[in-house]
């Protein structure tokens, strides 16, 4: 396979030297840096080290990614932030799974072993709800979503639909990931604490994560909207029953309320079976598109044993 090692930098001039001769170390030559137009001398140091250069045309990590994307097309790309916080040595575990042709796209998760000091308490905690709320919601067991050190193959990141422009884009790309029918697993990796100071805004990004993960919920399971609205209609449905039932039991009879009473509970059930024909729908379309990309890899294969 022909790996590219992506990173996505803006002033991490302490660290992008080291993290481009980890990788060269590892015996990866293809080393792509996307600057964000850095202040310091970052770009200086990543030419220095071998690496090629793009200067990002835009602002933000997710349009540095989208960008990268379109301009690379090797078989495989990885994926690494550019802080030192992730290291080059674990890159065999995220490209195992997808040489064995078990994965399409693997996470390198931190949660399971990382530096003393290499997560504020606070973002530690909020990690954790932001990667529940991810699961609760797409039932989808992954217990990192929002790790920047990460391998895709080539079908992956060509097919992905990328339109956030900040820190969202590792949720994002998780989304399109699972909407695609790609097949996506997690391995653990170490986290190291980080030299510098952190881009990131634990509220205003955290915030913003979270509502990317709603967001994107439409590309997943476009049904679980309706189970939301429905859920509200059956609830408001059950109190204006409950009231009704009260005061009958008072003599006090509410024939305008026992229709609205009705129509609402009729409702919250309807929508909450369109949104059970859609979710069925879209799991309909991943499966047929994770069974038409196993039949054309299998195709290849045999191709390529008669040549």
């Amino acid at each position: 396979m022909n790996v590219r090692i992506l990173i996505p930098a803006l002033n991490e001039e302490e660290t992008i030297g080291d993290v481009i001769e980890g990788f060269k170390k590892q015996g990866f030559s293809r080393i792509t840096v996307v600057d964000g137009n850095s202040t310091d001398r970052t770009r200086e140091i990543a030419e220095e080290r071998g690496a090629e250069v793009i200067v990002q045309s835009g602002k933000g990590k997710g349009q540095a990614v989208r960008e990268a994307f379109e301009i690379l097309d090797d078989d495989v790309v990885v994926m690494i932030d550019a802080d030192g916080t992730y290291m080059p040595e674990d890159v065999q575990k995220l490209l195992e799974p997808i040489e064995k042709g078990i994965a399409d796209h693997v996470v390198g998760n931190r949660l399971l072993n990382f530096e003393e000091g290499a997560f504020r308490k606070l973002n530690l905690l909020g990690n954790k709800i932001i990667n529940l709320i991810f699961r609760i919601l797409y039932g989808v067991n992954l217990q990192d979503i929002l790790s920047g050190y990460r391998a895709m193959t080539k079908e992956v990141y060509k097919n992905v639909n990328l339109e956030k422009m900040g820190f969202e884009v590792e949720t994002e790309l998780t989304v399109e990931t699972i909407a695609n029918g790609f097949r996506i697993m997690e391995v653990p990796i170490y986290y190291r604490k980080r030299r510098g100071k952190t881009k990131l805004k634990p509220f205003s990004d955290g915030y913003r994560i979270v509502y990317t993960i709603y967001n994107l919920l439409g590309r997943y399971s476009p049904g679980r909207y309706f189970y939301l609205i429905g859920l509200v209609f059956l609830l408001l449905g059950f109190a204006g029953g409950i009231y009704v039932v009260y005061d009958w039991f008072r003599n006090i009879s509410h024939f305008l309320l026992v229709n609205l009473v009705s129509m609402l509970v009729v409702s919250g059930i309807l929508i909450i079976a369109v949104g059970f024909l859609s979710d069925s729908m879209m799991r309909v379309n991943i499966q047929i598109k994770r069974e038409m990309r196993e039949i054309r890899r299998r195709l290849e294969e045999l191709e390529s044993e008669r040549n």
